[in-house]
């Protein structure tokens, strides 16, 4: 068998009115995407009101992507980075203080290569309190970022992240542990 792409059908994914995803997609645009509007009190009232849960003193640098607000829920003090892309079609779930660094892509969706017809699949992404996803780095489909884990500049989480471990590479592997404050490792706590 060979992929035929004439065949593909995502019709069963609907993620919203059509109304209102095409009014999303120049609201993205015009306030996200575009370089020129640094101001995030702006950004998170607009994502708001798309049906986005957005927390107290969010940072949405310039740049960003966001591609369904309603699958969207970031908690406290959180900060996403220039250029960040994420590619929602299931939830994505950000927790408080969690850092999302230039240029990061959280995925949500891919495809079935095992089909001819290239199905869609679409798995949600949750990003646990203190989290820092690297510059560069993408979030696969179905990946659990545990508390405070770290995935490293450039790299690629495949499967879930412990909590307080630092994670390389392509796929991402556990380097070491993640140190803060005093020296002393907090414990991991499942």
């Amino acid at each position: 068998m060979k992929t035929d792409l004439s065949k593909y059908d995502n019709s069963w994914y609907q993620p919203g009115s059509k109304l209102k995803t095409s009014f999303w997609y120049f609201i993205n645009v015009l306030f996200f995407l575009n370089p020129l509007n640094p101001v995030s009190g702006i950004k998170v009232k607009l994502l708001r009101l798309f049906g986005a849960k957005i927390g107290e003193g969010v940072v949405i640098k310039p740049g960003v992507n966001i591609k369904y607000p309603c699958k969207l829920e970031i908690g406290n003090h959180s900060w996403i980075g220039e250029k960040v892309w994420i590619d929602n079609l299931g939830q994505v779930s950000i927790g408080n203080n969690v850092c999302i660094s230039q240029g990061a892509m959280l995925l949500c969706g891919n495809h079935n290569y095992k089909e001819p017809t290239f199905d869609l699949i679409v798995k949600d992404i949750v990003l646990e309190d203190g989290v820092w996803i690297g510059a560069q780095s993408v979030v696969c489909p179905g990946v659990i970022c545990r508390s405070h884990s770290i995935l490293a500049v450039n790299s690629v989480a495949t499967k879930d992240l412990e909590p307080y471990k630092i994670y390389q590479g392509n796929p991402a592997v556990e380097v070491r542990e993640r140190v803060i404050g005093d020296g002393i490792a907090t414990p991991a706590v499942k």
